[in-house]
């Protein structure tokens, strides 16, 4: 599959989809401060005004067959895992979720 400095940089571009999209959100923010972001594990939550929508969002996913997002239960919020296997289009497919419930609210 073109070796370690292949799955880094595809890891990498899949990492700052995500993280571009929630860097520019209204409704969406990463918790991690930019120095310390994962580019295996992004967890982010809604902004402070749209906090009541996690559980709508969180369903919308699902129904968008975007499963295993939701944040762990003592932090809440939401937790996309881009490990090696997870194709970009994955990660496209979520983000386009997520800016189509962004649109709607």
């Amino acid at each position: 599959m073109g070796g370690l400095s292949v799955m880094k940089e595809r890891n990498e571009e899949k990492a700052k989809i995500l993280y571009d999209f929630l860097d520019e959100s209204k409704l969406f923010k990463g918790t991690v401060v930019k120095k310390d972001r994962s580019i295996m594990n992004v967890c982010f939550v809604m902004n402070d005004e749209y906090k009541e929508l996690e559980d709508e969002f969180n369903k919308f996913a699902s129904a968008a067959g975007m499963v295993g997002i939701k944040g762990h239960r003592s932090v809440g919020g939401f937790r996309a895992s881009l490990y090696n296997a997870m194709p970009k289009s994955s990660v496209e497919a979520l983000v386009a979720t997520m800016k189509e419930f962004e649109k709607q609210h």
